[in-house]
């Protein structure tokens, strides 16, 4: 921009830059001239050919003021126009922006008034949440309570559970208790499985020896003896050796452990005519019997020989239940006679049945008979009678005259 006295030109106008543009090559041939003058030196056509080149300069000069004058009006009038043509813009701007304006005002308006309403509809919910959270957690929280109740009773229950696992270690570790709870396992299980007259506890035999318990069952085979052993210190040895020699060594001293039994039993429980020629050993713990079962069977293979059959408690049920069937039977063979006799006596009861059914079938057809004669009776009688009621009413017929009686003489 270049302001000369009131007027401001703009370096951008086409006018203005041609003005500008005549200016500097009217400079440019001056500075030529004066350069030829220069060097023309001394010479005088030269000196008026310059005068009359300065002659011309000057009249251009003239005509470029004029052009100048008459620009700066056209300049002053477009200046003009652009003023009112920048009224005019800033007033359509005015009137545009407060148009927008209204327009932005009322689109705030409408979203404040969503935004409000989206607001409210989110604390509905929020507040539906809140509630059924609330409830949810209640709920939870008595869940919670109810399962920390049944934990507390079952932490009551495993601290019993451990003072009995303590008081059983306890009753394993002495052999007279160990004992006495073998004994007690078998008593429960006999107890469950026969009948209290088949058994006998700490029977005393003929050689002085007691047993945990007799089985009187009927020859063959005769009285059973079962006797509980608890060999656990071998156990145990076994189940703690670590290194293959102690394993060896625990498996040697456990399999020596229940020959010995094995052999204190067939020693001293099977008496010939008074026990059966077979005797069972009772092993109070599954693990201790499929350890022996695994890794000791020609010990297993021994007590058979030896007439010993080891049990368990889950083959012991088993073992007593099939002694339950052999009582039964046996039961049932001593019932016989009994039973016969019995039968007999129904038969005979059956066939005197039979010949009073008869009687009382005949009695039956002859009443029948009877009434059947009395209801042809019934029958006549009650025509007899009817005819006698209709007796002067109805006409004698021509047959029936001479069996009536008249009752004045016939006229002659």
């Amino acid at each position: 921009m270049i302001q000369i006295g009131e007027n401001i030109y703009d370096l951008s106008d086409p006018m203005v830059l041609g003005v500008i543009l005549g200016g500097a090559i009217l400079l440019l041939v001056l500075i030529l001239l004066i350069m030829t003058v220069r060097r023309a030196g001394k010479s005088t056509e030269a000196v008026q050919f310059v005068a009359s080149q300065v002659g011309r300069l000057s009249q251009d000069v003239h005509s470029l003021g004029q052009g100048q004058q008459q620009l700066a009006g056209n300049i002053s009038i477009v200046s003009e126009a652009q003023a009112n043509a920048q009224v005019h813009v800033v007033q359509t701007m005015e009137a545009r922006l407060a148009e927008v304006q209204a327009q932005m005002a009322e689109r705030l308006a409408e979203n404040a008034m969503k935004s409000a309403r989206a607001l409210t509809e989110m604390q509905e919910r929020m507040k539906d949440t809140l509630t059924g959270s609330s409830e949810k957690t209640t709920k939870s929280l008595t869940e919670l309570q109810e399962r920390l109740a049944t934990i507390d009773k079952a932490q009551t229950n495993i601290e019993k559970l451990s003072g009995d696992v303590l008081s059983l270690q306890d009753i394993l570790s002495n052999k007279q208790t160990r004992g006495a709870f073998g004994e007690i396992q078998l008593q429960d299980i006999v107890s469950k499985a026969l009948p209290s007259e088949s058994y006998t506890w700490q029977a005393t035999l003929s050689n002085g020896s007691r047993p945990d318990c007799l089985i009187h069952l009927p020859n063959p085979p005769g009285p059973i003896v079962v006797d509980a052993k608890f060999p656990l210190e071998a156990y145990e040895a076994l189940m703690a050796a670590e290194t293959k020699p102690e394993r060896e060594r625990a498996l040697t001293t456990f399999g020596q452990a229940i020959r010995t039994h094995i052999k204190k039993i067939s020693e001293s429980y099977l008496i010939e005519g008074e026990t059966a020629d077979g005797a069972l050993m009772f092993l109070p713990s599954e693990a201790v019997y499929a350890e022996l079962h695994s890794r000791l069977p020609h010990v297993v293979r021994e007590g058979f020989t030896a007439r010993v059959w080891i049990v368990s408690p889950t083959t012991c049920m088993a073992t007593l239940n099939t002694m339950r069937a052999i009582l039964k039977d046996a039961r049932m063979r001593e019932q016989t006679g009994a039973i016969r006799k019995e039968l007999a006596l129904l038969g005979g009861d059956v066939d005197r049945l039979v010949t009073r059914v008869g009687n009382l079938d005949r009695h039956f057809g002859q009443a029948a008979k009877d009434i059947e004669d009395i209801k042809i009776s019934a029958e006549k009688a009650g025509k007899r009678a009817h005819r006698l009621d209709q007796f002067d009413f109805e006409e004698l017929a021509p047959e029936d005259s001479a069996k009536v009686v008249p009752i004045m003489p016939p006229k002659v």
